[in-house]
């Protein structure tokens, strides 16, 4: 994913709150020749199927492949349950100061930071949703996915935001056979990335709540891919998602020349380990 990266590093250098529509058109990158190329070719003998969405947001030129087709999200989907978290917090049907009482019956099987407290323990509604972002941590994020009106809700949220591709399957009644062919969740590159920019440019919400979702997408443990192609010094919101035979990142990045965001997303892999060498890891590093 390295070099994929450094293609879309050459589109930023090529480019020199309140209120929202409720069903905003999608973008679609003004296509830069170049680098639409670089990018076939990049993932032209990748064992499986590869999205690719990237669009400079000055100028809107960028390039996709396969960016309107469905893909799991894996832990992508975190993304879409922050947003129900703030919504429900906009509409004051949640205090963002509340303090949660966990019970052990929560935990999801794993190495989640949640799933080691002690049944009764007190934790911060934005101390789960710092560990959903941060960590991934799936306890965490099943239970704020609950707290936002489960995946029934945000699905609502989504369809009314114009996201008609974006779906929470898992514990949501009606999404058995999405659920068996996609996971937790479905997505596509190009609305998972446009997800990202409405949440930078303060489309999803009050500003502060836009403010303190782009902070929590600022502070990922996962840097080990495509994040860390970009030097530290530049800002970047981001998330992360794998499971046997997909893995995805999302990232919106606050370049020198100019907001650029960029998602990534495989599916059918032939390689299904988990060690670093794994292609989609290495497809990520390389974009």
């Amino acid at each position: 994913m390295a070099r994929i990266l450094g293609a879309v590093f050459m589109l930023a250098a090529f480019c020199s709150a309140q209120g929202v529509d409720p069903k905003p058109p999608l973008p679609s990158p003004t296509v830069d020749e170049a680098l639409q190329a670089k990018l076939a070719a990049l993932i032209k003998d990748f064992r499986g199927d590869v999205g690719v969405y990237v669009r400079h947001l000055p100028t809107g030129r960028g390039a996709s492949i396969r960016a309107d087709e469905l893909f799991p999200t894996a832990s992508l989907i975190k993304v879409p349950i922050l947003l129900g978290i703030y919504d429900k917090i906009d509409k004051k049907e949640l205090d963002e100061g509340a303090k949660l009482v966990y019970e052990e019956k929560r935990k999801y099987a794993g190495e989640d930071l949640l799933g080691s407290f002690k049944d009764g323990e007190k934790i911060a509604l934005t101390k789960l949703c710092f560990l959903m972002l941060a960590f991934s941590d799936n306890t965490a994020s099943l239970w704020l996915q609950e707290l936002a009106g489960t995946g029934t809700a945000i699905n609502a949220w989504l369809e009314a935001h114009g996201f008609g591709s974006t779906r929470v399957n898992s514990r949501t009644p009606g999404r058995e056979k999405d659920r068996e062919a996609y996971g937790w969740g479905q997505t596509t590159p190009r609305e998972m990335a446009e997800l990202l920019v409405g949440i930078r440019e303060g489309r999803f919400g009050a500003k502060s709540s836009c403010e303190r979702m782009h902070r929590f997408l600022c502070k990922t443990y996962w840097d080990e891919e495509a994040v860390s192609s970009i030097p530290p010094s530049v800002q970047v919101a981001s998330k992360q998602g794998a499971v046997n035979r997909s893995r995805s990142e999302v990232l919106l990045v606050h370049a020198p020349k100019g907001d650029y965001v960029f998602c990534v997303i495989t599916k059918n892999q032939e390689d299904q380990s988990w060690e670093k060498s794994n292609a989609g890891y290495v497809c990520r590093r390389f974009l």
